[in-house]
């Protein structure tokens, strides 16, 4: 089984500016999200960029580059560049790892990789983790994910999902139900090629634009999404400066 691993990395961010080239342990977040995938078994990791300054630094650590517009307005759109760039095949699996993951394990890229190519019927494939505490479950900045039995996801959510309704009938309760099957979703995504150029061609769904949630217009145009629990945690990534510092601890002590 092949796969390749694309890497968007954007400049421009709200909350933490030239986030891809913030220094930790000696080397820029890029560079450290680039070795963890070529970690992984992927025959090629790419970074996607519309900015110079990240190119020339990932040209500098020897990284694969391709540059693309400055017009998308998703990864999923850069993506889809990257990959026509590429002459990718239809049926090639592509693998988005976030430019801002410098700790995502190299298993888990593996696994979602390994996953979509074992479900035929499955455009995409994503991963999860238990949700163990009632403030995240509440949090409508960790994702919900719910699923069937063969793991072919139902809905992805902001909204607190599956909801214990007979737990909560007592207003008092503060935690969540023993065993409760609450899932959060991990940002990471495999694709198969030919979804990537039908969601290009889609417009933005009723409930992605309700949830702000992209997934949901793949699951809206009727193709399935496979979400399984990952094999390892995954750290969280870098959206603030608070979380750049964390990541700092863990990776220079």
């Amino acid at each position: 089984m092949s796969f390749t691993v694309v890497i968007p990395a954007r400049y421009a961010s709200t909350r933490l500016p030239a986030k891809p080239l913030k220094e930790i342990a000696g080397k820029p977040m890029i560079q450290h999200v680039y070795e963890r995938a070529c970690e992984s078994d992927a025959r090629q990791v790419i970074i996607a960029t519309d900015d110079a300054r990240i190119e020339s630094v990932a040209r500098s650590f020897g990284a694969q580059v391709c540059m693309t517009s400055v017009a998308h307005t998703s990864g999923t759109d850069r993506l889809q560049e990257v990959v026509s760039s590429l002459g990718l095949a239809d049926d090639e699996i592509v693998v988005n790892v976030q430019g801002d993951e410098p700790l995502m394990p190299a298993q888990v890229i593996n696994q979602v990789a390994q996953n979509l190519a074992a479900m035929q019927d499955a455009s995409m494939a994503t991963l999860s983790e238990p949700i163990h505490s009632l403030v995240d479950f509440r949090n409508p900045n960790i994702v919900k994910v719910v699923a069937d039995t063969n793991g072919r996801a139902l809905y992805f959510s902001r909204a607190p999902i599956p909801w214990p309704r007979d737990h909560f009938a007592n207003s008092d309760v503060a935690d969540l139900p023993v065993n409760f099957p609450a899932q959060r979703h991990i940002g990471i995504y495999a694709y198969r090629v030919a979804l990537l150029h039908k969601f290009v061609s889609w417009q933005p769904a009723p409930l992605e634009q309700i949830e702000s949630l992209e997934q949901l217009r793949v699951m809206w145009n009727g193709q399935v999404i496979h979400i399984a629990e990952a094999v390892v945690a995954v750290p969280g990534g870098v959206d603030t400066e608070a979380d750049l510092q964390r990541i700092k601890l863990l990776l220079e002590k």
